[in-house]
């Protein structure tokens, strides 16, 4: 007896050692992330090439915005006076919506009359920065890359997955944030 009592308490010594980590049955590398970069930045030039062959073709002098698209003024305001819209301006607005082949996605009267305040709303990024180059009576026509229009998921009714848009936008009325109140 005293012979088990002496092996059951080595073993108890022994059993009883501090846990020790396990390592990961497999290691993550960023090979996904550097595979979707890769293919997002084929994606932008694609998207690139197709636009400056349009505006190429149309012969039209486009202006690069800092934000990642392309526009031009059908109807520019003349008047120094009229101002851009700031955070919380209520912007009346139409547009249209083609693809970049000039098919015909939705009508302004598909969309009708929008009133959008600024910056406090939910619209895709494109349009959003492109309402905040605009004065009232604007019209501008604005070429925006996929990832400036609906992106990956679309606008899951007429817009597919990565669908570059263009865009032609006229500003009715800009209303400042202590007026619409």
């Amino acid at each position: 007896m005293n012979k088990f009592l002496t092996i059951a308490l080595v073993f108890l010594v022994f059993a009883c050692k501090t846990p020790e980590a396990r390592r990961p049955v497999s290691v993550k590398t960023g090979s996904f992330i550097d595979a979707s970069v890769e293919r997002n930045k084929k994606l932008n030039a694609r998207e690139k090439a197709s636009i400056e062959k349009i505006m190429k073709q149309q012969n039209i002098d486009y202006i690069a915005s800092e934000s990642g698209f392309w526009y031009y003024y059908n109807n520019k305001a003349v008047i120094d006076t009229l101002k851009t819209p700031d955070f919380g301006d209520v912007v009346n607005y139409n547009y249209n919506v083609k693809s970049l082949d000039g098919n015909v996605i939705y009508t302004t009267e598909d969309i009708k009359t929008q009133s959008y305040a600024m910056d406090k709303e939910e619209l895709f990024t494109g349009l959003r920065e492109g309402l905040k180059l605009m004065k009232s009576g604007e019209t501008v026509t604005f070429l925006f890359p996929s990832q400036k229009a609906y992106g990956y998921y679309g606008d899951e009714n007429k817009i597919g997955s990565n669908m570059p848009l263009i865009c032609e936008v006229t500003v009715n009325s800009i209303t400042e944030e202590n007026q619409s109140r």
